[in-house]
């Protein structure tokens, strides 16, 4: 990894890498956060999926998660949202192509030869995290809009790498929203078949989570109409998932209502995370993944 930069912040670091990527076919950048806590050995982390239009600098300058990460002792990660560069395929449009990944494995001609954003965070992401910077076993995974749905879709794809999810006003039901066919379309195709791995919404009716999950959700979004909130908790409330979502009055889509509510998120993760870590301690996880609260 080749530092791009390194700055003290709450007695923690943040630091911006660069490095070359074989999923994405080209360089990519990503931030990472590391608390104060590090300096004594590893710690866990949390996974930040921003949205459209965004980079990997959008939350870390904006969501002031690091005040909350170096209280609860918490490493945070901010991948970008796609690859990028001159050879990579691009849209006039604001949510397809650079900045707009959904964070899927392309299978349709041009996106296929660098749109693998689901195989960059899941794996190749992931291992290089791990295996240079002082993170442990325990990993949960947040983000908004784009990134919100591609937080959900991500942790109930992969429960056995990620104890915590949560979101804010996430792309729920992608399958039948304007953010989401058109880009399922031209990333995947047209069999819908195959776009129910990226829509929460069925990943959720199909397979459950082995944990509660935390969504919060602005009143006044301008965008809810797209997001089809209703969609996921009409299946939360079907599957008696145990899951909290929380619609705050006035609040829209923006970073202020990202910021706002983004320690509360971090605290969530923080205690399930450690709880996580005591419960794989003592011997009585057992494989169960993340504990579900009542």
């Amino acid at each position: 990894m080749e530092t791009v930069s390194e700055n003290r912040c709450f007695d923690g670091v943040q630091t911006i890498y660069r490095h070359d990527s074989e999923a994405c076919g080209g360089k990519m950048t990503f931030a990472v956060y590391m608390p104060p806590q590090a300096q004594d050995g590893p710690v866990p982390c949390l996974w930040y999926l921003s949205g459209l239009t965004c980079t990997h600098e959008n939350a870390m300058t904006k969501a002031g998660l690091q005040h909350h990460a170096a209280r609860h002792g918490l490493a945070l990660v901010f991948p970008d949202t796609s690859p990028r560069g001159d050879d990579v395929a691009d849209d006039e449009a604001y949510d397809l192509g650079q900045g707009a990944s959904f964070y899927v494995n392309a299978t349709k001609a041009p996106w296929n030869s660098h749109f693998r954003m689901y195989d960059y965070i899941v794996s190749e992401l992931r291992d290089l995290v791990v295996g240079n910077l002082p993170v442990n076993g325990r990993h949960g995974i947040t983000g908004h809009s784009m990134g919100g749905h591609g937080a959900l879709t991500i942790a109930l794809r992969n429960p056995d790498l990620y104890q915590s999810v949560s979101a804010f006003a996430p792309i729920t039901n992608p399958t039948q929203s304007a953010w989401g066919r058109r880009q399922l379309s031209s990333y995947l195709g047209d069999d819908e078949s195959v776009w129910a791995d990226y829509d929460a919404t069925i990943l959720l009716k199909e397979r459950g989570w082995n944990g509660d999950i935390l969504i919060d959700q602005g009143t006044d979004d301008q965008f809810i109409d797209l997001l089809r909130p209703h969609a996921l908790a009409e299946v939360l409330t079907q599957t008696r998932q145990p899951s909290v979502i929380r619609m705050k009055e006035g609040y829209d889509h923006s970073y202020f209502f990202v910021s706002t509510f983004g320690g509360d998120h971090v605290a969530w993760h923080a205690d399930r995370l450690k709880a996580h870590g005591r419960q794989a301690a003592n011997g009585s996880a057992a494989g169960n993944g993340c504990h579900a609260e009542s």
